[in-house]
């Protein structure tokens, strides 16, 4: 018997979708039998995350709060993704947009509700990109590896955060207030720099519906404009792009400037539309991993933009369930277990897109004698 892996000429459209259904069964079914040995009912589990997730009172408003920054990092691996761009960065790219943001929102303090709103967004946007054109620049001039130089840029971002509550006395730490006495914490917004929200039974953040535009301007982007075919044509065959002329480093780092605004417009919406504060307790925002966490997302919609925002939604269910069940029989690293097996199983289902397996039996061959031998 031999196995051989050829890649698809063409991919047909039924793959793209039954793929991550079936790589989605298949996770499922693996965190079933996890369960079952560690003595927990699967049926019961799955039951008591659907509820905490969707059915239950303020489930579906909670579940909209933990999708709109993973929709954010999810949006920016797409983005870099789709271009084979591996920008690992989103979750410092996120810290950064944080502490523009919130710059902004305290640097125009006095000033009407939409223009602190308008200037949060920009500044996120702009420190988002200019953090993630440092991987991007060392990427297109000298041909380092994105995926390193952008996962170290994590833990410098998260260092400087810290740095600046914990470790200073800066423009971001309150020095002045009661609380600030006993525990460093950041300055509050002024309540003009609180981002609206939208509906009554159902909570809707404005983040979530910024990040709903952000991926119908990214689809438009990429499949509807020059910018876009150029993206796939260098995905697809670097050597043709640069043959054809197109210009390699301009795109890449136009491709990663585009996916780190992204991801810092995540940290503008965490600030404006939760915190309301720059949050460096490691308890905080930076105990969700949310640019990690949109890796996972972007991997299962495809890069996808609109099936990022289906994805972000059902993996935000998950982690607001997991809060609320956690206890004595939900342990909390349960649904980062559950998280890295809907990657694992994504990333191998993507293998099936681009390859076929093909079986057969090996053929056994026995050359004759020659005259002169007998």
């Amino acid at each position: 018997m031999t196995i051989r892996i050829e890649r698809r000429l063409t991919q047909p459209h039924w793959l793209k979708a039954a793929v991550p259904l079936g790589s989605l069964v298949v996770a499922f079914v693996l965190i079933a039998i996890l369960l079952l040995a560690t003595g927990r009912d699967p049926a019961s589990t799955y039951k008591d995350l659907f509820e905490a997730a969707f059915t239950a009172p303020g489930a579906l408003s909670q579940t909209l709060t933990g999708a709109t920054p993973i929709l954010f990092t999810g949006l920016a691996a797409a983005a870099a993704f789709r271009m084979n761009l591996f920008n690992i960065g989103g979750e410092g790219q996120l810290y950064f947009g944080a502490i523009a943001a919130s710059a902004a929102g305290l640097l125009l303090a006095g000033q009407s509700a939409p223009v602190l709103i308008v200037a949060m967004m920009a500044a996120g946007l702009a420190a988002g990109a200019a953090w993630a054109l440092i991987p991007g620049i060392l990427k297109a001039y000298l041909s380092t590896n994105e995926i390193i130089t952008s996962l170290m840029l994590n833990y410098v971002a998260g260092l400087i955060l810290t740095y600046l509550i914990f470790d200073s006395h800066s423009y971001w730490r309150d020095t002045t207030s009661p609380s600030a006495a006993v525990f460093p914490v950041g300055k509050s917004l002024p309540d003009a720099a609180s981002w609206p929200t939208f509906g009554s039974n159902v909570v809707v953040p404005f983040g979530f519906v910024v990040g709903v535009a952000a991926a119908i301007v990214l689809w438009v982007l990429y499949s509807r404009t020059r910018f876009g075919f150029e993206v796939q044509v260098m995905s697809d065959s670097p050597r043709a792009a640069r043959y054809s002329g197109m210009r390699t480093r301009r795109k890449i780092l136009a491709v990663m400037g585009l996916s780190g605004a992204l991801a810092g417009l995540g940290g503008a919406s965490q600030v404006g539309d939760f915190s309301h504060v720059l949050d460096a307790d490691p308890n905080g925002l930076r105990a969700y991993g949310y640019g990690y966490t949109g890796i996972v997302v972007a991997a299962l919609a495809r890069y996808n933009p609109f099936a990022v925002v289906l994805v972000a939604f059902l993996l935000g269910g998950l982690q607001n369930a997991g809060s609320a069940l956690q206890g004595p029989d939900f342990p909390s690293g349960l649904v980062g277990v559950m998280e890295g097996m809907i990657l694992f199983t994504a990333l191998g289902g993507e293998l099936l897109v681009r390859y076929r397996i093909r079986l057969g039996r090996r053929r056994h061959s026995s050359a004759p004698f020659a005259e002169g031998t007998r």
